[in-house]
C-alpha cells in the first residue's frame, strides 16, 4: 500500500527545535513535488513549506521563513522539516503530501483538501508548552 507516513512531532519549548519526518512507502518520492501542511484547531489549514521533485527549489510561508528548513532525501526516500525557535503559534498537527503535477508554490497555496494530493499523511502533532 502507498503511503505517506509523518513522524517526529512532540512537545518542545518555546524557542526549542524539532525534526519532522515524512517517509514514503510503496512509491518513490523522486520528481514528486513534496509539502508540509499544519492545521491548528479552529484555524485554517497552513501551507508550511515546499520543495520541488525536479530541482530542489523550495518556498516557505512568511510565517516560518528563517526558522524552518525543509530538505529531502530521495536515497532513504523521505522529506524533513527541521523546525528551529518555535514559537507558541507553531502548534498543530503538521501533514505531508506529495502531488506529482503541482509545482512548489501551487502546492503550498492549495486551498482545497489533501485528499485531492496524490499521496498525503495523517499527520504529527506538534506542542509548544514551557
Amino acid at each position: 500500500q502507498s503511503q505517506l507516513v509523518e513522524s517526529g512531532g512532540g512537545l518542545v519549548q518555546p524557542g526549542g527545535s524539532l525534526r519532522l519526518s515524512c517517509a514514503a512507502s510503496g512509491f518513490t518520492l523522486d520528481y514528486f513535488t513534496i509539502g508540509w501542511f499544519r492545521q491548528a484547531p479552529g484555524k485554517e489549514r497552513e501551507g508550511v513549506s515546499c520543495i520541488s521533485g525536479s530541482d530542489d527549489s523550495t518556498y516557505y510561508a512568511d510565517s516560518v521563513k528563517g526558522r524552518f528548513t525543509i530538505s529531502r532525501d530521495n536515497a532513504k526516500n523521505t522529506v524533513y522539516l527541521q523546525m528551529n525557535s518555535l514559537r507558541s503559534e507553531d502548534p498543530a498537527a503538521y501533514y505531508c503530501a506529495a502531488d506529482y503535477a503541482l509545482i512548489v508554490q501551487a502546492l503550498c497555496n492549495f486551498q482545497g483538501s489533501l485528499n485531492g494530493m496524490d499521496y498525503w499523511g495523517k499527520g504529527t502533532l506538534v506542542t509548544v508548552s514551557s
